[in-house]
C-alpha cells in the first residue's frame, strides 16, 4: 500500500457523490478519483414532473465541477472497462489504468430489456430523455390508450424500480385531468403479480390500488407480459390496448461486470455483505444498485439506501485503511413519497414497522422541498 493511500470510486450518482460526502465528511483526507462518463448529476426522481411541464431537463442536472473542487476530487470522464490487480487497478475508456488502495464501485445496474418488442416501450428511469420522450408523445395525442407497467428480476428481488411507475401513473392521470382531456384516453396499469409494489406493504399496494380505481385507471393484474407489439401489450392473460406504453423491467449489474472476476449474485448483481463489501475483495466496496446486500426481500432499491450504504461503506473504507475492524453497517428503510403532480403518498417501512399515510397535498410540497434542498449540496 501506498503512503498516501488512494481512493477510487466508480459513478457518479447518488451512491458514488454521497461515498465522497461521507469520506470527507469523517475527515478521510486521502486523495479521490472519481470515473464516470459525465460530471454531472442527473437526479432521476424529478422525471415524473416532466411530462407536466413542473421539471425541465436543466432542472434536473447538476454540473458536479464546483462539487469536486470543493470535495477535493479529480474527475475522469471515461467509462469502466473492468478491473485487474485484484481490482487494485481500474480499467477505463480512456485507456488509462487507475490504481487504489481502496475502491467503492456505485455505478448503477442496467435494465433488463429482453421482452419482445420492447423498443415499442419507453422505460422512464432509463433518464430525462426518457421523460421528454413522454412529454412529447403526450402532448402529440389528442386520445387513445395509455399502458403503463414494470416487473422485476425473478432471481433479484429487490431490484425493481415500481415506486415512479405508480407515479406516472397518477402524474399522467392528474396532468390530463388538469388540461381537461382526461375522458379521451384509457390509462390502464399491468404487472405480471397480482399485488403491485407489495414491498411497500399491504396497506399501501391496497391504497394505491383503490385510487387506481377511483380516478379510473384500469388494472391488469397477475398476467406475465409476453411482448409488445405497435399499439398493444400482449400478456399471458390477454392483450391491452396501447398507444403509448412506459415500460420499467427489472435491474441486473453492469455489462462490464462481465469481464471482472468480482462475485455475482443470482441475479446478476455484485455480491456484498451487510458491511457493503464485495465477497472475496480486500479493500472494494459497492453500493446502490449495483450491489447485491443481505437484508429482508422488501429492501427497496432506491436513493435513500443509496446514501444509507454509502454511509457505511465510507467508514468502513476508513477503518480498514486504519487497519481498524469493519463493523459499520447500513439500516435497511423504504421511503419515499408516491406522488400525484398535486398531492402524495408517504411510505415509510423498517423492520419493526411499515407506515402508508394518505394521500395529502403536503406530501408534495415535501417531496419537491427534499430536491431542492439535496440538489443544493452538489450546486
Amino acid at each position: 500500500m501506498s503512503t498516501t493511500p488512494h481512493i477510487v470510486i466508480l459513478g457518479s450518482g447518488f451512491g458514488a457523490l454521497s461515498t465522497v460526502r461521507e469520506l470527507r465528511k469523517r475527515l478521510c483526507n486521502a486523495p479521490i478519483t472519481l470515473v464516470s462518463p459525465r460530471a454531472e448529476l442527473h437526479y432521476l426522481p424529478g422525471i415524473i414532473w416532466v411530462p407536466s411541464g413542473k421539471r425541465r431537463r436543466e432542472d434536473l442536472i447538476v454540473p458536479l465541477a464546483p462539487f469536486f473542487a470543493r470535495m477535493r476530487v479529480r474527475h475522469v470522464q471515461a467509462d469502466v472497462t473492468g478491473l485487474e490487480d485484484g481490482a487494485r487497478s481500474v480499467l477505463a475508456s480512456t485507456g488509462e489504468k487507475i490504481a487504489n488502495d481502496a475502491l467503492v464501485i456505485a455505478t448503477g445496474g442496467r435494465f433488463i430489456k429482453k421482452l419482445p418488442g420492447i423498443e415499442h416501450a419507453i422505460t422512464p428511469c432509463e433518464g430525462i430523455a426518457a421523460a421528454e420522450k413522454i412529454r412529447d408523445r403526450l402532448k402529440a395525442m389528442q386520445g387513445g390508450s395509455i399502458a403503463i407497467g414494470f416487473s422485476g428480476n425473478p432471481q433479484e428481488p429487490a431490484a425493481v424500480r415500481g415506486g415512479p411507475m405508480f407515479e406516472f401513473t397518477f402524474g399522467i392521470d392528474t396532468q390530463l385531468r388538469q388540461e381537461g382531456r382526461r375522458e379521451k384516453f384509457e390509462i390502464t396499469f399491468f404487472h405480471p403479480k397480482q399485488e403491485p409494489g407489495k414491498r411497500l406493504g399491504a396497506k399501501a399496494v391496497q391504497g394505491i390500488l383503490g385510487e387506481m380505481a377511483r380516478r379510473g385507471i384500469h388494472t391488469h393484474l397477475g398476467h406475465k407480459p409476453l411482448r409488445f407489439e405497435a399499439g398493444k401489450v400482449v400478456t399471458e392473460g390477454g392483450e391491452i390496448p396501447a398507444d403509448l406504453i412506459l415500460f420499467m423491467p427489472g435491474m441486473t449489474g453492469n455489462t462490464w461486470f462481465d469481464a471482472t472476476s468480482l462475485p455475482r449474485s443470482p441475479g446478476g448483481l455484485l455480491a456484498a455483505d451487510a458491511q457493503c463489501r464485495v465477497q472475496g475483495f480486500s479493500n472494494t466496496w459497492v453500493v446502490g444498485d449495483s450491489g447485491s446486500f443481505p437484508g429482508p426481500e422488501w429492501a427497496p432499491k432506491q436513493a435513500h439506501m443509496a446514501d444509507l450504504q454509502a454511509a457505511a461503506a465510507a467508514q468502513n473504507l476508513i477503518d480498514a485503511l486504519a487497519g481498524r475492524p469493519q463493523s459499520a453497517g447500513f439500516k435497511t428503510e423504504l421511503l419515499c413519497i408516491i406522488d400525484s403532480l398535486t398531492e402524495g403518498k408517504l411510505v415509510w417501512r423498517t423492520e419493526h414497522r411499515n407506515l402508508a399515510l394518505p394521500r395529502l397535498r403536503l406530501m408534495h410540497w415535501a417531496k419537491s422541498h427534499f430536491e431542492a434542498r439535496y440538489l443544493r449540496q452538489y450546486r
